[in-house]
């Protein structure tokens, strides 16, 4: 069914984020650059994190539902951060070169700029920051940004930290990197503005774009995210965060108006069944000789077995709320939030568990007909915290569509993560004065080429196909640098295409330095390697990063080759194929040519000396 937006009452707006190369991170003067994978920490710190009040005295309900969640930050050092990243030391004063980012940024989407720029506190205490809270300064408001379907207002433009890295969850323990976390990021939000799905992508690719033209962009896996606002009519403004791929931001909007759609209908469905739900009931005495391992072991660690009842539930928690998403994985999502492993009803098939006794002893106890359900959660201390949240979603479910953060998944589905944050969380930095903007100060800012200019000045050097792949690749920084030592067309598909399907077989090109591509361009330029060499090369390099080009080269079998050797290859395959000689069949005859080769010669030169043959043959 296709979806019609604005009878929908569709409203949505995006928040960008942009981590920022700059040379130093914001609040201190630690590298502005993630450690590459499998670099082991010098140390480790462990800490548990309590939320406080807000400016305005109140605490922030996402605050106190990670609070009551109870778990412990194991953060990894490096000696590349230091006490500032660690929370044992004061901030040191804002980075000069990411706040003029900003205000560039900002002042590109013709933003009001502040007299002072102040440094806030955001209280965030998931445990990605270690010192409970996210510093982030605005230097940019009431901006404007000209889309396809009209105008979409700016409404923030904010110079910010990025949080610490994750590097597992497991029981009650969450374990973050570093390096990660102080590096200067970008957020610009939007106003509900958004008109459809297709709309929100192309204003998350024109502020992307707009972002990258300073050439301060960042790039790779995370380095770069979207987070969604959406509602419809009747329904809640619910936060979607962490959309890395800007194909998925249409895919993760439409499921979320249909997730809303589908629960609206489920509570229409709950009030004329007249349903309710029991008070929490402690049943590990119905469960103590059970045959599921599972909740058997749970039991013997000293954990609990808690259920609800639930009249007139039946057959509602496997609805299908949207493609995807049943109610009760809705309600599973919410109790693994707490720690526990999942949960289990009666709507599922209770023989797969072994638990057809002790749900129909708990059905009969509760003189349960064929209209009602039940539902379980085994664990310790968080279980019972869980099952009271997932009592109360059950509870709200009838009444409304309740506002909270969701994290997007890699297949455009979202899942629960916490409550929606209010504005009591957020109260000033003491620890860094405010920065005043003088007219001298804004004055020097350095704007970018626009890119009206900037697709001129590809357009001499490049075809518009990959004109305008450049200007949308995240690689456009590296193309402006080594497009003016290389061949740009080389440079061009390396960047947009070579590289995007090492990353599509699973390759790790995040590995891949500027160093890397310079000398593979530099190898291809003196004739030490082909053009056609460059994607074995730096898929070598992709699993051994510590290489040096020069030695890739050799690992991988590469290096130029003679024309004696060449002519050799040539005719051998002449020999081998006659049928193709004597038909003329070039283009035949070269593929098998270039296979031998392995991007040792250039294709061009193996074509002239292949009709060169074939023309005395």
């Amino acid at each position: 069914m296709t979806l019609d937006y604005p009878s929908l009452g569709f409203k949505a707006g995006i928040e960008i984020h942009n981590r920022l190369a700059t040379k130093h991170k914001l609040f201190c003067n630690c590298p502005a650059k993630p450690l590459p994978p499998g670099v082991q920490p010098s140390a480790l710190l462990r800490r548990k994190l309590r939320t406080v009040p807000g400016e305005l005295g109140e605490v922030d309900p996402a605050a106190l539902y990670e609070f009551l969640r109870g778990k412990t930050f194991v953060y990894q050092v490096y000696p590349s951060t230091c006490e500032v990243e660690a929370d044992e030391e004061p901030p040191r004063p804002l980075n000069p070169e990411a706040l003029e980012l900003g205000l560039a940024v900002a002042m590109m989407l013709k933003c009001t700029t502040p007299d002072e720029v102040h440094v806030m506190r955001k209280t965030v205490i998931d445990g990605s920051n270690t010192s409970g809270f996210q510093r982030t300064a605005l230097v940019g408001t009431d901006g404007l940004l000209i889309t396809n379907q009209g105008p979409v207002r700016i409404t923030n433009v904010c110079v910010e930290e990025e949080s610490a890295g994750i590097v597992q969850q497991k029981d009650g323990e969450i374990v973050y990197r570093l390096d990660r976390l102080g590096i200067p990021l970008i957020e610009i939000g939007t106003a509900a503005d958004v008109k459809s799905p297709e709309h929100a992508r192309e204003i998350a690719e024109k502020l992307g774009m707009l972002i990258r033209s300073t050439g301060k962009s960042q790039r790779g896996i995370g380095s770069i995210r979207q987070d969604v606002n959406v509602s419809i009519a009747k329904g809640a403004r619910v936060e979607i965060k962490g959309v890395q791929e800007l194909e998925l931001i249409e895919k993760v909007i439409e499921t979320e108006v249909r997730r809303q759609l589908g629960l609206l209908k489920l509570k229409e469905e709950l009030i004329a069944r007249n349903a309710v739900v029991s008070d929490v009931v402690d049943v590990t005495q119905t469960f103590s000789a059970t045959r599921n391992k599972m909740i058997s072991s749970q039991i013997a660690a000293g954990g609990r077995v808690y259920a609800i009842g639930m009249s007139g539930w039946a057959g509602l928690l496997e609805y299908e709320i949207c493609p995807g998403l049943r109610f009760g994985a809705e309600l599973a999502d919410i109790a693994k939030s707490y720690g526990v492993k999942g949960l289990i009803h009666s709507d599922e098939n209770i023989s797969g568990y072994g638990l057809e006794a002790e749900f129909a002893e708990l059905l009969s106890k509760m003189k349960a007909g064929p209209q009602d359900a039940l539902l379980i959660i085994a664990g310790k201390a968080e279980a019972e915290a869980a099952i009271e949240a997932v009592r109360d979603r059950c509870l709200l479910a009838a009444k409304e569509i309740p506002s909270e953060t969701r994290a997007a998944n890699a297949d455009g589905t979202t899942r629960y993560m916490r409550p929606l944050p209010g504005a009591a969380r957020m109260y000033p930095e003491t620890d860094v004065p405010p920065i005043p903007l003088t007219k001298e100060i804004i004055a020097q800012i350095k704007l970018p080429e626009t890119w009206d200019v900037k697709r001129a000045r590809y357009s001499k050097i490049l075809s518009a196909d990959l004109v305008d792949t450049v200007l949308r690749s995240e690689w456009l920084d590296l193309f402006e640098m080594f497009a003016k030592s290389y061949d740009p067309v080389l440079v061009a598909t390396t960047l947009t295409s070579t590289l995007k399907d090492l990353r599509r077989r699973g390759h790790p090109i995040e590995v891949l330095t500027e160093q890397h591509l310079s000398d593979t361009f530099k190898a291809v330029k003196q004739g030490v390697i082909a053009k056609e060499a460059i994607p074995v090369v730096l898929e070598r390099l992709t699993h051994e990063p510590n290489l040096m080009v020069i030695e890739a080269i050799a690992k991988a079998g590469l290096g130029s080759m003679s024309d004696a050797e060449l002519r050799h290859i040539i005719r051998d395959v002449f020999a081998k194929y006659p049928n193709l000689v004597s038909e003329r069949r070039a283009s035949a005859l070269m593929g098998e040519i270039m296979a031998r080769v392995r991007g040792r010669v250039d294709g061009k030169k193996v074509a002239a000396m292949l009709e060169a043959e074939l023309a005395m043959t």
